[in-house]
């Protein structure tokens, strides 16, 4: 009797994955454990780098955590990928890549190119399946070039 009036106050996976999916889909999102000030700024300056949604992963959830606090903290955390990262929600998939290079962040700029590389190049793939997701792995996570030619349609003497 004490598991089904549990059950009843504890959050449904299903639910709160569908609730992240409608809310984020062709949304990005940047999760971080605390960006400084420079970054940021310049972050807003790229275009469009202000849309990005960014959540702190350092706040833990409530006793009910909302969608995106459940798909952070449940899903993403545990693969243990350094941070920031960033996610890009698509219908039935989340593609995530992190922000790091030489133990820095990367500039900002870089994001649209990295946007561009998916869904080629990620370190991991969350396909949508039962109560969560199905995770595949990509590149290493010691990888994180970006191809700048891979979006040139130009050549060399094109400016």
């Amino acid at each position: 009797m004490i598991n089904k009036i549990i059950a009843v106050f504890r959050s449904n996976p299903t639910v709160l994955r569908e609730r992240f999916m409608a809310r984020f889909a062709g949304k990005t999102i940047i999760v971080h454990d605390g960006l400084s000030i420079g970054w940021v700024s310049e972050l807003v300056k790229e275009a469009g780098g202000g849309a990005h949604f960014r959540i702190d992963a350092r706040r833990q959830p409530g006793r009910r955590p909302t969608p995106i606090e459940w798909v952070v903290h449940q899903q993403l955390l545990p693969h243990k990928l350094p941070m920031p990262f960033l996610v890009k929600v698509e219908d039935e998939r989340l593609l995530v890549r992190h922000l790091m290079r030489n133990d820095m962040p990367v500039h900002p700029s870089e994001i649209y190119w990295m946007l561009t590389e998916f869904p080629d190049n990620h370190h991991l793939l969350l396909s949508v399946a039962g109560k969560g997701f199905i995770v595949k792995r990509g590149m290493s996570v010691a990888e994180n070039a970006v191809n700048l030619n891979a979006t040139w349609a130009g050549s060399e003497d094109e400016f």
